[in-house]
């Protein structure tokens, strides 16, 4: 079999089969048999990372929750595992990953191999909760790094970009279940957006800001907060900052049904259920759509935004919607937010590639002086040259690549473009 599309079906896989593999020596034996090899994981990437010309290799049969370490808090799992499934059993033995991001439906190495993430002042993105993984490298040889054991390699392999080896296990810190509340408000002045940003992406475990760019306004503020909020934590009142509290459910894009949303409106339920914007059971977002985002890093929010606002009346027509969010922090090589808080921009477009294709440039023309770094997975149009020099780490990720796939058996077009090749 072969996977023909990706998720959203704008991207065509080149992949001349596809293997299915149950056991981690099957893993072993199709890897060092194989003259090129990428692994295809829940098929969310919207470009080639993960295309190949020869074979795709997918740990769909691999997910199995192997281990759950109450004492050590921590959980390992098999490569094919997806979020959904994963926070469900979780719950049920009362742990909670520290964050989501919007769709639960994504695989967890997936989510990991491109940072990922979802929001919070407090909460690096989903790879940051990597405590250890194991990887098959192109000899078939296991390569087990784990952060305590003091080897910089670890923070180069997290966000891997499928460029090293397949990973195949995974463990991740858990925290204690909790439960959470959501509100959305409507109607947020861009101008309040600007001036009191840091004090609205705070007032909450997890904050978004939706805007279609239709007016100079945050179309939706949806707040998540652990219940019963801390005490620390101010009540939340009808008005915010001017924007006013939705009574019924809504949805971010304008136009569409809030049933496929989390609960909102105050409705106190898991973790699990509240922190990513769409559920598990349905189709996520708007379904076939495009998306990009930028990250920029965390004192230039205002600024980005009033960037990005002066093309408004061009991107509301090419937009579904448009998310921001803040991520923390963290050590990971080619993370957008290795050492620097950021502040994610992310674009839900229409399936007008043309005219995407067109906008990018721009936007990344006005996020340059910002430093903005692109979501691996997502698209944007920045050459190499413009790219690189954005991750400071890249040259010893080159050099842990060499180390683990002398051959280049996992390499692709995308990562000889971007990661490989001299700018």
């Amino acid at each position: 079999m072969r996977y023909e599309k990706n998720w959203a079906g704008n991207y065509t896989f080149q992949a001349a089969e596809c293997l299915i593999p149950e056991r981690l020596e099957e893993v072993q034996e199709i890897v060092k048999a194989s003259r090129q090899l990428k692994v295809v994981g829940s098929r969310h990437s919207f470009n080639g990372i993960a295309d190949t010309t020869a074979t795709h290799l997918s740990l769909e049969r691999m997910n199995r929750i192997l281990a759950l370490d109450r004492q050590q808090h921590r959980v390992t799992i098999e490569g094919g595992v997806r979020y959904g499934e994963l926070c469900q059993y979780l719950h049920e033995q009362g742990y909670a990953l520290h964050n989501l991001a919007s769709l639960p439906h994504i695989s967890v190495a997936g989510a990991v191999a491109t940072a990922t993430h979802g929001s919070g002042d407090a909460h690096g993105n989903l790879a940051s909760a990597v405590y250890s993984l194991e990887l098959v490298l192109t000899s078939g040889e296991l390569l087990t790094l784990t952060r305590d054991d003091g080897e910089e390699a670890f923070f180069g392999a997290v966000v891997g970009l499928g460029a090293l080896g397949v990973v195949t296990k995974l463990t991740l810190d858990v925290v204690p279940t909790f439960e959470m509340a959501q509100h959305v408000y409507e109607r947020l002045a861009l101008s309040e957006a600007q001036d009191h940003f840091e004090a609205i992406v705070s007032s909450g475990y997890s904050v978004s800001l939706f805007t279609s760019w239709a007016e100079a306004a945050i179309d939706q503020v949806w707040v998540k907060r652990v219940a019963p909020h801390p005490s620390s934590q101010p009540p939340l009142t009808d008005t915010f900052y001017g924007a006013q509290r939705s009574d019924v459910p809504l949805h971010p894009v304008p136009g569409h049904g809030a049933e496929h949303c989390s609960e909102q409106c105050g409705t106190v339920g898991p973790w699990h259920e509240r922190l990513p914007h769409f559920k598990l059971a349905f189709t996520p977002s708007a379904g076939e759509e495009l998306q990009s985002e930028y990250i920029v890093p965390r004192e230039h929010a205002a600024a980005a935004l009033e960037a990005i606002a002066s093309l408004r009346t061009e991107l509301a027509p090419l937009l579904y919607t448009s998310e921001i969010r803040t991520i923390a922090a963290d050590r990971l090589w080619l993370s957008p937010c290795y050492v620097q808080d950021g502040v994610g921009f992310h674009f839900t477009w229409r399936p007008q590639w043309e005219a995407v294709r067109q906008m990018l440039p721009r936007i990344e023309s006005l996020l340059a002086p910002f430093g903005a770094r692109p979501h691996w997975g997502k698209l944007f149009t920045m050459s190499a040259a413009e790219l690189q020099p954005l991750f400071p780490r890249l040259p010893d990720f080159r050099a842990l690549a060499r180390r683990c796939d002398p051959e280049g058996k996992f390499h692709n077009d995308y990562l000889q473009t971007y990661i490989f090749a001299s700018s």
